[in-house]
């Protein structure tokens, strides 16, 4: 991709640092609900629970975190090191296609005469607290509609690289498009739409209703890709295939295959390697919102 000369974000939030720290406060918080139910069981256990209490949130009005200076020190230098210039170029890198996202959507919604909303992309390492909850890497890249912001531990993409077998800053790239699309399907009121009808279905018919939201971020990835392509001249030869190839490489049939297991198509809820393939092209070829109707 030529993206170096593009512009930067200003919605990048590096919380990699904070992440190490409050694995270790959560680490804390951890290791004193394991001790709960033996201190409640005798008058001594109870005892020495309030006061522990009492002793914590004393310190607290005083501005001090027990929790935090009980932060094992490995862990804070985790958080604190400085980032290799592979590391800091991979940050620029996202931000810069998150700053193209911007420009696609800005675009896409005055046409539909609307007004776009930018998400923040938070960077973490290891785990991070969001508005839906605590999140730990291996869930991978994810969207939070609660807050309007993405989650991406940049480990993922030497996961992409090395367990799924899809290299390339272009299929890098996807991976943004595609949760920026989840962002998208929330302000235009498809994603409550869908939480709302899987409510009253059976597990099996939401996980199909589930696949056609997935499918559309796909879609909504491949109308970035037109314009980053066709506006921007961004793309290089070798980029639709990076991307088409990471498309497949995290279909639901592709992924139950690696863990072993038989593929279940009622199980899926991300669409199949042949179905998200499918519809990142078809966004690409179109550039079109109204392109993007899977739910037809």
């Amino acid at each position: 991709m030529r993206w170096k000369q593009g512009r930067r974000s200003d919605n990048v939030e590096d919380m990699r640092s904070a992440s190490s720290s409050s694995m270790g406060a959560m680490g804390g918080v951890s290791a004193v609900a394991r001790i709960l139910p033996f201190l409640l069981r005798t008058k001594t256990g109870r005892t020495l629970l309030i006061i522990g209490v009492l002793v914590y949130f004393g310190a607290k009005f005083m501005g001090v975190d027990l929790l935090q200076l009980a932060t094992p020190p490995a862990s804070m230098d985790a958080g604190s090191q400085q980032l290799s210039p592979k590391d800091q170029e991979l940050v620029e890198f996202v931000s810069v296609v998150l700053a193209d996202t911007e420009s696609t959507w800005h675009q896409e919604f005055k046409k539909l005469g609307l007004t776009y909303q930018e998400p923040k992309l938070v960077l973490f390492r290891n785990a991070v607290s969001s508005a839906c909850g605590y999140a730990q890497s291996a869930m991978g890249p994810f969207y939070c509609p609660g807050d309007n912001k993405l989650y991406i531990d940049l480990a993922f993409y030497e996961d992409m690289k090395n367990k799924l077998g899809a290299p390339g800053d272009f299929a890098q790239a996807y991976v943004i498009a595609h949760e920026v699309g989840h962002h998208v399907q929330t302000l235009l009121g498809t994603s409550a739409k869908v939480t709302q009808a899987q409510q009253q279905m059976s597990k099996a018919q939401a996980n199909q209703l589930s696949v056609k939201l997935e499918l559309q971020a796909d879609c909504y990835a491949g109308i970035w890709g037109h314009y980053a392509d066709t506006e921007r001249q961004m793309l290089e030869d070798g980029n639709i295939e990076e991307a088409l190839n990471a498309a497949s490489a995290i279909g639901d049939d592709k992924l139950q295959q690696q863990a072993g297991g038989a593929v279940r198509p009622e199980s899926f809820t991300h669409g199949s390697s042949k179905q998200r393939v499918e519809w990142f092209n078809r966004g690409f070829e179109q550039g079109k919102v109204d392109a993007c109707n899977t739910f037809k």
